[in-house]
């Protein structure tokens, strides 16, 4: 099934279950994934899909960081909780190996030799790592194998 369609169905199955949580989440997903649909002007792709889904992960993760250094624990619970449930939805994660292996093929791709051809390695690696690997890791890993 794809993901819009698992995201609907679960939106049932959290309001007939009364999952508060998982509801308000599911709902701003989808109403993110439209949002999309409608700048772009047609249906997105499950790679479209699955990068909204990255942000939206994303959003929550500098949101849980900010409310930790404010100390409010309570929205560091709500916004974890939403994490855990976009993760659910979000294919898994590449092993640094498997990163590194896309990587080196990036970086002989583009004839890379040193940190100053970063941008091209970088451009090359995000489309084939979306939603799957954080742009972060990516960069770190990059810098290291330039370096």
């Amino acid at each position: 099934m794809e993901l819009k369609g698992k995201l609907g169905e679960d939106q049932k199955s959290a309001l007939k279950g009364g999952d508060k949580i998982k509801l308000s989440t599911i709902r701003i997903l989808r109403s993110e994934i439209r949002n999309e649909e409608i700048k772009k002007g047609s249906e997105l792709s499950e790679d479209e899909t699955i990068g909204v889904l990255a942000r939206e992960a994303r959003k929550r993760k500098e949101a849980i960081t900010e409310y930790q250094k404010a100390g409010r624990v309570d929205l560091v619970e709500k916004e974890s909780k939403e994490l855990e449930i976009i993760k659910d939805y979000m294919p898994a994660e590449l092993s640094e190996e498997e990163l590194r292996s896309i990587i080196a093929d990036a970086i002989e791709e583009t004839k890379a030799s040193s940190k100053r051809d970063l941008g091209k390695v970088m451009s090359a690696v995000m489309p084939r790592v979306k939603g799957k690997a954080e742009g972060e890791k990516v960069n770190q890993i990059v810098r290291e194998m330039l370096g």
